[in-house]
């Protein structure tokens, strides 16, 4: 007999995701035979591997960085004096956002266009989505004290400010559409369509301080005609900022990949025990035999 906690850990000792051996024990199992017993085995199952340590150490060690070049070791600027340091956080993260959906998008068209449709590209859209919104969260967070600080208010009808937001709801919505009720198949298929869709609106983000008059600068690093118009220790400061959110990034995807494959795997047992209650309810209804009608 094999005993199961119900958090879902495999009696084979084997997590349900990612390569590398897990890391929190979860469930145990015994073996039993005819005459032997054997003790009760713990298995560890978890999200984390050697490489995602390693990743969360360089994550770290980058943040500190980070935050001693923001704050310290860069200068203020010319025009927008200290108001320049939260930069170091919104355009890395803006950026990482863009990057997280078009991972989506990739990895939705592996799904809906290679013949063997792997549910691991589709919890790879997911996972990245989930973490794009957050960043553009910080984004337009961070980018309000921006604006408090340089241009007195805390938002405006912007070109660049509008379409960003217009990019977090669009995100928010294929993250409930993911949602919605259905075999993962149905989930994976639908989202990858909305996955490919909502992509086409980073070009309209980016581009729109061109497309519209807009009180919002136009790229400093990114532009069009190669000149990078900043301060050595400040570019060095955003360079910092960009490899320490990637690292975040890579780091949280690598998390919640194996997590949502662990859902998936606790959603399919739940519906195999549904099904075998189900059976055995039937089983027993059809071995009971009719009660006879009482004589009178």
């Amino acid at each position: 007999m094999t005993t199961l906690d119900p958090r879902g850990a495999d009696p084979a000792g084997a997590a349900p995701t990612g390569p590398g051996r897990p890391e929190t024990a979860t469930a145990t199992a015994t073996a039993t035979t005819p005459g032997h017993q054997t003790p009760p085995t713990t298995y560890r199952i978890g999200t984390g591997t050697r490489a995602t340590r390693v990743i969360g150490i360089a994550t770290i060690v980058a943040m500190g960085w980070l935050v001693a070049f923001g704050l310290g070791f860069s200068p203020a600027d010319r025009d927008q004096d200290e108001a320049v340091r939260i930069l170091y956080v919104h355009v890395p993260t803006i950026w990482l956002a863009y990057l997280a959906f078009v991972v989506t998008a990739l990895a939705s068209a592996m799904y809906l266009f290679r013949p063997r449709h792997a549910l691991g590209w589709d919890r790879l859209a997911g996972a990245s989505a989930e973490i794009g919104v957050v960043f553009v969260a910080v984004t337009l967070v961070v980018g309000a004290l921006w604006g408090r600080l340089t241009w007195g208010v805390f938002w405006q009808w912007d070109a660049r400010l509008t379409t960003t937001a217009l990019l977090f709801v669009t995100y928010v919505g294929y993250l409930a559409v993911r949602r919605l009720g259905g075999s993962h198949e149905q989930r994976a298929r639908r989202s990858a369509v909305l996955g490919l869709l909502a992509v086409l609106e980073i070009p309209l983000v980016h581009w729109s301080v061109r497309l519209w008059r807009s009180l919002h600068q136009e790229a400093t690093v990114l532009n069009t005609n190669g000149d990078i118009e900043m301060d050595g220790l400040m570019l060095f400061s955003l360079f910092v900022g960009v490899v320490a959110f990637t690292l975040l990034y890579v780091w949280l995807v690598l998390h919640r990949t194996r997590a949502m494959a662990m859902e998936d795997l606790l959603d399919d047992r739940e519906l195999d025990m549904a099904l075998e209650a189900r059976r055995a309810e039937a089983v027993d209804g059809w071995s009971r035999p009719n009660d006879a009608p009482e004589a009178h």
